[in-house]
């Protein structure tokens, strides 16, 4: 395991770099004088000069990227031109609100999926299956602003049951309150992904010899589904979930203003308004580094869910 792991950290250095290569090239591949766009077309020449300075923008382009790199590191990118401190706090301090809502999402989507795939591969090609995939494609169908607000008008302004906007961090029990209506929004457009691709592997697993030979030495069903049939086809949704970590991000940007949460989906609309290129740059790593770990997560957890699966070479 302890190899398999470090194979594939080495893997994932050159699409790291490839990440960096790109956050950095945000400021160069901006058209015109960064400087210029950050401070408007009335600053002063001696404004500029020092913006220019302060970004390295006077180096030569290898200076500044090794610059970028080594700051990037020990995460160090600078000063934010829209907050004011470190871009590593700014981020640090956004990244916790984000986290948590995207963790918030994935339980809700899971909460809801593998029900909906269990009935529905029990019940396939009857009326509870159709009804139940036709009800889970709704959501999936409905752009995320239009289910957030729709959500918002309804549980938070009709019913006032939870707050249509804002986020609270005097605790956890009040950040995940306040979190509810957008981890909802996020969590039933993931569900529909997940439950049909869980629907598919309890399918093709229901019909493998195991599952019979289990039921003939008297196993419940409960076991039979919940221990062994159900475990074996978590890996397929494993895969989708981890290949749509950068659709959840995306879709972070969406909610997030929706609902007002001071997350990193707002933080990066801000910062591209303002054009706060050292917070842009920031964010754009931050967001490719996610992904990279998400993949990393998601191929060690098959060897949990699959013992059958060798992450050891074959001596």
């Amino acid at each position: 395991m302890f190899s398999y792991i470090v194979r594939r950290i080495i893997q994932s250095i050159p699409v790291l770099l490839l990440v960096t290569l790109g956050a950095f090239a945000v400021i160069i591949l901006v058209p015109g004088d960064p400087a210029q766009h950050m401070l408007g077309y009335n600053a002063t020449p001696e404004s500029l000069r020092i913006l220019r300075e302060q970004l390295g923008l006077d180096r030569p382009i290898s200076q500044q990227f090794w610059e970028f790199f080594q700051g990037a590191v020990v995460g160090d990118f600078g000063e934010s031109i829209l907050k004011k401190e470190a871009v590593s706090i700014v981020v640090g301090e956004r990244a916790i609100v984000s986290i948590l809502l995207l963790g918030y999402s994935v339980f809700i989507a899971l909460f809801v999926s593998l029900p909906i795939a269990t009935v529905s591969a029990l019940r396939r090609n009857r009326w509870p299956d159709h009804l139940l995939r036709f009800a889970s494609m709704i959501t999936f169908a409905m752009p995320s602003f239009w289910l957030g607000l729709l959500l918002a008008l309804w549980f938070g302004l009709h019913l006032g049951w939870f707050p249509v906007g804002g986020y609270s961090d005097s605790n956890i029990s009040s950040a995940l309150y306040t979190l509810t209506l957008p981890a909802i929004t996020i969590g039933l457009y993931l569900a529909p992904l997940l439950a049909r691709s869980l629907r598919s592997s309890l399918i093709e697993e229901l019909d493998r010899d195991y599952v019979d030979a289990a039921r003939g030495r008297g196993f419940t069903e409960t076991r039979v589904i919940g221990g062994h049939v159900l475990r074996n086809s978590l890996i397929a949704t494993v895969t989708v979930l981890s290949l749509n970590v950068g659709y959840l991000l995306s879709g972070t940007v969406i909610v997030e203003n929706v609902f007002a949460i001071p997350g990193l989906g707002t933080l990066i609309v801000d910062a591209v308004m303002q054009r706060d290129y050292p917070l842009i740059q920031a964010l754009t790593l931050f967001f490719g580094v996610a992904v990279i770990i998400t993949n990393l997560l998601a191929d060690l957890s098959y060897a949990v869910l699959d013992p059958r699966i060798r992450l050891e070479r074959k001596r």
